[in-house]
């Protein structure tokens, strides 16, 4: 990426977040609410003490990056990856039923296990959409969300009958040993060692992306399959396999981080659509690793303050979501409107040099 290409995409972020607050202030005071008393409670529940920033939104934050950076892979190698919800579910399976298995082992060996299990799962369930994309040609968007339906109602049968609590009353997973659970790393917090694991895979794929043959493979996968498929150097079949099972290991292993780092269990509901979600992380950092971490808090941040928002400011939680989904849509205007300006003024800039000529 270029530095005007990259002043582009802060314009872009920048510009999106700017509409999404003046739309939502029109919004909250259509509807009888003050703006400004809205904007004080989700800053205070979510940044109000080092305790809430750390405990409340860095805790929220982890699987929204982690799922971000499934989604920003996909989308940077050309592949539409709508199925991140789906795989976190799969992730999140295996990973409560290898802790439930493991619970004698030591944490060094457990928790990896998990982890391992977890992303193996969300690979897994990429790769069916993968190979109807490859041999049958069926668009991975519509197979990718089809399969997170069959994952939601699958994680519904399994804590209604195999996996069900031992007294079997609630539709939920027993919960795993200490010895599977993460350690926290900030005391009297609740932020565990699953922040870590993202930053650590923020940091491997911006290397992997930039600094290996692989990665520039899959990047110019990702600008052009005709290009790419014409210069001979790759098979865009191997490309779409390694596209679809990396995303969908990282979707996978942030099942597996929260079943470890937060819920202990697995229930019904237990991802609020984080995997919808991590598609406006992705296209708000505009598909940059780096910039996952940043938007990832942020989104984080949103979650945090729902609460803070309901009590104090008297506005209902679901109108996160619709901040959220704002933000998606303003990212696309916005990104939009900047590039076709950016256009007609290179062709002013052209026909400029053609009268001096």
């Amino acid at each position: 990426m270029t530095n005007r290409d990259s002043w582009i995409a802060l314009a872009v972020s920048l510009s999106a977040l700017l509409l999404t607050a003046l739309l939502t202030a029109a919004a909250l005071a259509l509807g009888g609410y003050s703006p400004l008393v809205v904007l004080q409670s989700l800053l205070e529940g979510s940044f109000g003490s080092l305790d809430i920033f750390f405990g409340v939104t860095l805790v929220r934050a982890i699987p929204l990056v982690v799922i971000g950076l499934a989604v920003t892979v996909a989308f940077k190698s050309g592949v539409w990856n709508i199925g991140a919800e789906g795989q976190f579910y799969a992730g999140s399976m295996a990973g409560v039923w290898v802790g439930l298995s493991v619970g004698d082992y030591p944490s060094f060996v457990s928790v990896p296990l998990v982890f391992l299990s977890a992303a193996a799962a969300g690979a897994i369930w990429a790769l069916l959409p993968a190979l109807m994309r490859i041999r049958l040609g069926v668009g991975e968007v519509v197979t990718t969300i089809l399969m997170n339906f069959v994952a939601i109602h699958l994680v519904s049968y399994v804590v209604r009958w195999p996996l069900q609590e031992s007294r079997g009353v609630f539709p939920n997973t027993d919960l795993i040993d200490e010895s599977v659970r993460l350690p926290i790393i900030i005391p009297g917090t609740g932020l565990h060692l699953g922040f870590v694991v993202a930053v650590i895979c923020v940091v491997g794929l911006s290397i992997f992306f930039n600094n290996t043959g692989m990665g520039f493979q899959l990047r110019a996968m990702g600008g052009s399959k005709e290009a790419t498929r014409v210069s001979g150097r790759a098979r865009i079949p191997m490309l779409l396999i390694v596209t679809f099972l990396l995303s969908g290991s990282l979707a996978g292993l942030a099942g597996g981080i929260e079943i470890t780092g937060r819920t202990f269990a697995l229930y019904e509901g237990m991802s609020p659509g984080w995997g919808y979600t991590a598609i406006a992380v992705a296209l708000l950092a505009d598909l940059n690793f780096i910039a996952v971490l940043v938007t990832g808090i942020f989104f984080g941040a949103l979650e945090g303050g729902a609460g803070a928002m309901q009590r104090e400011a008297g506005i209902p939680a679901a109108w996160v979501s619709g901040i959220e989904a704002l933000v998606l849509l303003s990212v696309l205007a916005s990104d939009r409107i900047l590039r076709r300006l950016l256009r007609s003024k290179k062709k002013y800039d052209v026909k400029e040099r053609e009268l001096d000529v």
